[in-house]
């Protein structure tokens, strides 16, 4: 058991999300320092990823169907939690007495999830969240890049259950998801073939794709070519269009999907797999696990510094990034 420790400070900089628009909607203010609760971690944040999350968060641009129940869930003129940030790497400040395995000045990963915070220079992570040490191969940059997609790969390959031998697609291969997936499928022995755009080519064949199409050079609708499971990281096609690139008890993967892909019925043996995806400590875990040996690559697009965290933000709205964006923190 460890004693409450806390910071000799009591307030924090972290950018805040006044109300819904574009980057012009985030500032840097200084803000109270969260104080832990018994079986809360108080994390110093060193890096946090700047996620499509985030962005769609900020701009509202949700997928189809989702904008009410977006405003719903996020506040209906401004966001409920105005410091964004779902992921984080960085160093443990201070533990509520409660709290094991972790001390001050442990280094660690941790998922904030829906309830944000980690575009702070301190991020506060109740008991209940995905928590875990940080692999001593990892920079704190790297680290921050795993979380997002790792963890929607992972759980949208577990809820399809792909088995060793079987055939996957990947639309947006070079997403911080998709190039997720790409390594975790092959590591259970899947044949992967790759979506992406002609300048990513190279990074899906490194990151194990067997196959890469160029969504620019050709339409994989069109492909007489099945997959046991399609995966759409990125809301760029649907259930019925895939429908003909499936074989017999073939799985859509919805992963960024409208309301409609992810309420879509079965179609004989052929169905669709959506909804958010698990954050389970257990899984932030696994992919960590791996990443220590060497089995899962970070894909880092660029760093940001803090201070430049709206630019982070446009860029992520581009849709052209290639794995994960990140902001450091000194």
């Amino acid at each position: 058991m460890h004693t409450l420790t806390l910071p000799t400070s009591t307030t924090m900089l972290a950018w805040v999300c006044t109300r819904y628009g574009g980057t012009d909607v985030l500032r840097l203010r200084t803000l109270p320092r969260p104080v832990p609760g018994p079986r809360d971690v108080l994390v110093r944040v060193l890096a946090a990823s700047v996620s499509s999350a985030d962005m769609r968060v900020r701009t509202q641009k949700l997928p189809r169907g989702f904008g009410l129940l977006g405003r719903l869930a996020f506040g209906i003129t401004r966001p409920r939690q105005p410091v964004l940030g779902t992921d984080v790497a960085g160093v443990v400040e201070a533990v509520g007495r409660a709290v094991t395995g972790f001390a001050p000045g442990d280094a660690v990963v941790g998922v904030a999830g829906v309830a944000m915070g980690g575009h702070a220079e301190y991020c506060l992570l109740p008991g209940t969240r995905p928590l875990v040490h940080k692999p001593a191969r990892l920079s704190f940059v790297d680290a921050a890049c795993l979380p997002f997609g790792g963890l929607a790969a992972l759980h949208f390959l577990n809820k399809a259950n792909l088995r060793a031998g079987e055939s996957l697609l990947v639309i947006g291969a070079a997403g911080a998801v998709g190039s997720a997936m790409v390594q975790l499928a092959r590591h259970r022995g899947a044949h992967v073939t790759a979506v992406c755009s002609g300048g990513n080519v190279a990074l899906a064949r490194a990151l194990g794709a067997q196959a890469v199409i160029d969504y620019t050079e050709e339409d994989f609708t069109q492909d007489p070519q099945q997959w046991d499971v399609v995966a759409d990281t990125v809301g760029a096609s649907s259930f019925a269009a895939c429908l003909p690139r499936l074989t017999e008890h073939g799985r859509y993967l919805a992963v960024a999907g409208s309301l409609a892909q992810v309420l879509a019925r079965p179609r004989g043996t052929r169905r669709s797999i959506g909804g958010p995806a698990a954050e389970r400590p257990e899984d932030l875990q696994t992919l960590m696990d791996l990443a220590q040996a060497g089995v899962l690559r970070p894909v880092l697009d660029c760093a940001y510094p803090f201070a430049d965290l709206p630019a982070a933000h446009a860029y992520v709205e581009t849709g052209r990034k290639r794995g994960a964006v990140v902001v450091a923190l000194p």
